[in-house]
């Protein structure tokens, strides 16, 4: 979720709380577009980050340092010189605009006390920081907008501040249901666009939310809903503000596949399939969500070399073993031909020379059958003719079956890999996997550069940790997180009485349970197969069927990728993907 007027709502009080009466200890600038504030306050010290970047502006508490430039910008130079060792007075929100105001006290060069102003606008590509005095006219900006940029504000030295209304819109804070009613009713839009289009501080997603939870399609026209509809709508609307309205904020971070997908200042049932986790602060919520989301990004970034070698092979053997089914199709008419030569073999006698074609009794099924001829040939000649096919069909058919066979399992090993770049999380399991490609020569290894010897250096061995959980029930369960921790967890980790998970039919991690010799309730063996359903590619599937046998009843595929095991006897069950009541342990 962008920084709509909730969340920054929730980052205000949450500020509010801990600044208010702190002193401005430190001021830097470490980014062209950013601050980092240092304040006191009693025995506590606090980090605040403002940044005006026009691809993600921030504003939050961290822990955090940032190294700073060797010679301070103007404009860290100018707040140094009014507002250091200055007392936070107030920290304000106007409505829900994603703005927040720093009302800052401090000492002039007379020691005469004066007011200032630092107002941090959370507004995308138009962030920016803006120090203005008493007056409300601007002292300087970390961005200057002049009028040929911008005919709506200037934000320069010596302008007066004021926010602009380009839109006029109406504070859902203090709204009555008749206004609620003619806002909307002016508005020829979908309801969810009216929404957000029209109150300040509502994004996309809250609107879409509120329509959610009232049971309107958000997609209908304002003006297809009837009256009693809209006092509905109403009233579900206010109600969603209410924690807003008394500063009651859960902030949650909404996770699919361990990625953080979205965050909120209050809960959103629109996201309620999702896994979620609960923060004290708003501050603590956007520095990890950020944090995560960047870690992802670089992930993806790193897999994409990765991800394209894949999928190319995997188009190739998918266009390949298409092609060998076809073929192997063509072959099925080798037994025809074979009991065309047997049966011209044995009732040859009785066909008339010149013959087109010929009748005969099959003696397999009691069925009569018409064996087309080659009239310029002889009984025996067509019958050789029959057998020479029937051959050249049948080593077709072998050799095809075989080289399909390997097709096969060439697409369930690239499948695999493909669902192991997708869950992997770390930089090590992508490592492990690019060492799977170069071990069956999709990659050509780069160990690189050589030794003072001169001769080529070894490669670096990359042993990645397996996932680990916890089950209700205090039993371990492990998820591999590529074909090579699955071949690590089940050979090696794993013991005889131990039981192993994984999807039916479908690309996934191996679960293991461990059984420690002690008797295994029914709530583990579910919570097993639903991490087995969750790390595979049947994730966002409703059920996922999952295998599960003791390990000892596993063997090996001979020759087989890494990870690949065969089994004769197994259980089964039906389950929804998930990793509820799981504690993960790091």
């Amino acid at each position: 979720m962008a920084f709509d007027g909730i969340t920054v709502a929730a980052l205000t009080a949450e500020l509010s709380d801990k600044l208010t009466d702190g002193r401005i200890f430190k001021i830097a600038q470490p980014e062209p577009d950013a601050l980092l504030l240092t304040v006191k306050k009693e025995k506590s010290q606090y980090r605040l980050l403002l940044s005006a970047s026009a691809s993600l502006p921030l504003l939050y508490l961290t822990e955090a340092n940032r190294p700073n430039p060797p010679a301070a910008p103007n404009f860290c130079m100018l707040l140094r010189k009014h507002i250091q060792n200055g007392r936070i007075a107030r920290i304000w929100q106007p409505d829900l605009e994603r703005i927040v105001h720093f009302e800052i006290i401090h000492y002039n060069e007379l020691g005469d006390l004066c007011q200032k102003t630092l107002t941090m606008e959370l507004m995308g590509k138009h962030s920016n920081l803006i120090f203005q005095d008493e007056t409300g006219t601007i002292i300087d900006s970390i961005k200057h907008i002049p009028a040929t940029v911008s005919s709506v504000r200037e934000v320069l030295p010596g302008r007066p501040y004021f926010i602009p209304e380009s839109t006029k819109k109406t504070s859902p804070l203090t709204v009555s249901p008749e206004t609620f009613r003619t806002v909307l009713a002016d508005a020829n839009l979908p309801v969810y666009k009216a929404l957000y289009l029209n109150f300040s501080g509502i994004s996309p997603i809250v609107a879409s939310e509120i329509c959610e939870t009232a049971g309107i399609d958000g997609r209908m026209g304002v003006s297809d809903l009837s009256e009693d509809t809209l006092y509905h709508l109403y009233r579900i609307f206010t109600d969603f503000l209410e924690p807003v309205r008394n500063g009651r904020f859960s902030p949650v971070i909404y996770y699919e596949k361990e990625e953080p997908v979205e965050f909120s200042a209050v809960p959103l049932q629109t996201f309620g399939h999702c896994q979620k986790r609960l923060f004290s602060g708003i501050s603590e919520l956007l520095e990890t969500y950020y944090a995560q989301k960047e870690h992802f990004t670089r992930m993806r970034q790193k897999s994409f070399d990765l991800r394209r070698i894949v999928q190319t092979a995997l188009e190739k053997d998918y266009k390949k073993y298409d092609l060998q089914c076809r073929q192997l199709a063509d072959t099925k008419k080798r037994e025809q031909f074979q009991i065309y030569g047997e049966l011209l073999t044995a009732y040859g006698h009785q066909i008339a020379p010149g013959s087109k074609s010929f009748d005969a009794l099959n003696y397999y099924t009691n069925e009569t059958v018409t064996i087309p001829l080659d009239e310029t040939e002889t009984p025996m000649e067509n019958a050789k003719r029959y057998f020479e096919k029937y051959g050249k069909l049948k080593r077709t058919y072998e050799a095809l079956t075989e080289i399909t066979a390997q097709t096969a399992a060439s697409i369930s090993h690239l499948e695999s890999i493909s669902t192991a770049l997708d869950m992997a999380p770390d930089e090590a399991t992508l490592k492990e996997i690019k060492e799977e490609l170069i071990a069956f020569g999709y990659l050509k290894p780069h160990y690189g550069a050589k030794n003072r010897r001169g001769t080529p250096a070894k490669k670096e061995q990359t042993l990645s940790r397996p996932l680990h959980y916890l089950s209700s029930d205090g039993f371990h369960l492990y998820v591999g997180k590529n074909n090579y921790q699955n071949e690590r967890l089940t050979f090696q980790l794993a013991s005889g009485g131990d039981w192993w998970f994984h999807a039916k039919g479908m690309p996934g991690s191996h679960v293991i349970l461990k059984a420690e010799g002690k008797e295994i309730p029914d709530r583990a063996f579910e919570e097993a197969a639903m991490l087995a359903a969750y790390y595979s590619k049947g994730q966002l599937q409703d059920k996922v069927e999952i295998d599960y046998t003791q390990r000892k009843h596993l063997k090996k595929v001979n020759g087989g990728a890494p990870g690949f095991v065969i089994y004769h006897t197994n259980y089964s069950m039906v389950i929804a993907p998930g990793t509820a009541n799981l504690k993960q342990v790091e």
